[in-house]
């Protein structure tokens, strides 16, 4: 890195087109500049090389070994500059082999990927997906690192410093089985505490959450039997029991089956569902294309 920064990049172009031309005139034709130019730079290379590197012969300009060398890992070097500076290809999601890494909890795996996936499979059929599980302490890292592409998080969880965009707005629902003895109506608060519960702990074994600040507020507490750790599970239980959850509502948009919903008695707060991604992604088509299904998706 000290060689590099002692030398003008633009001088290896001049070595090439010398190297290549063998004739400082043509070369300086090459280089679209004078000759005085392109021999005033011949001399910065001798120096930089300490190697006269190219001499007077009879029929041009013969090269010495030490340029002899240079010349194919030059040649090399010089085609690589030139694709990195290529103007940036568009993305073409028809024959994109491409692979991208999202991070979400389960309700939100099911809110995002049903609604976006077949579309996203029939107009980029050899891409791939890996889904993780989301790690709010751990997304930035994550994403910053490439390990994770695109983070799915409620809006306050969302760490400061990434790029982000609102998805939708959720709000939770009382969900039971359709036949609940106690779930024919709308439950009064009272009904309501009197219910058995399923607790979603996504770091498992906690049997609180929000709601039962909210009705600590109000004097109240609810009955807590159950604590899982992931959403998916819970509508199942709800089906194959008395027992009830509050649970986000577009985890049951399309599969109610034989659950019914209410909303609670108690005054819970919605939050709003974000996409992030780090700002070195920002720009990537592929990258780009990818936000943009999701966000036409929902």
């Amino acid at each position: 890195m000290n060689n590099l920064r002692k030398l003008d990049l633009n001088l290896l172009l001049t070595l090439n087109a010398l190297l290549i031309e063998r004739n400082v005139t043509r070369a300086a034709a090459r280089l679209h500049l004078s000759q005085p130019s392109v021999s005033v730079q011949l001399g910065k290379l001798r120096a930089a090389f300490d190697d006269p590197l190219l001499l007077p012969g009879p029929r041009g300009m013969l090269p010495t070994a030490r340029a002899l060398a240079l010349f194919a890992p030059l040649q090399a070097v010089l085609a690589q500059l030139e694709q990195v500076l290529q103007p940036e290809q568009p993305f073409d999601p028809a024959t994109a082999q491409v692979r991208w890494n999202l991070a979400a909890a389960d309700a939100t795996e099911y809110a995002i990927l049903v609604p976006m996936l077949p579309a996203l499979r029939a107009q980029a059929p050899l891409s791939r997906m890996a889904v993780f599980e989301a790690v709010p302490a751990r997304m930035a890292q994550d994403l910053e690192n490439g390990q994770v592409d695109l983070g799915f998080l409620a809006q306050e969880e969302a760490p400061p410093g990434l790029r982000h965009r609102t998805l939708f707005k959720e709000h939770y629902v009382l969900a039971g089985r359709r036949d609940h003895p106690q779930l024919q109506a709308p439950p009064d608060l009272d009904q309501f505490c009197a219910l058995e519960f399923i607790v979603v702990s996504p770091n498992g074994g906690g049997f609180r959450s929000n709601v039962d600040t909210a009705l600590e507020l109000l004097g109240r507490t609810r009955k807590v039997v159950l604590s899982v750790p992931h959403f998916l599970i819970v509508p199942p239980l709800l089906a194959a029991s008395d027992m009830v959850a509050l649970l986000p509502s577009r985890l049951l948009k399309n599969a109610l089956g034989d659950l019914r919903t209410w909303e609670p008695p108690v005054s819970l707060p919605d939050y709003e569902m974000a996409m992030v991604w780090h700002e070195r992604m920002h720009l990537d088509p592929a990258h780009r294309w990818l936000r943009e299904r999701i966000m036409t998706a929902l």
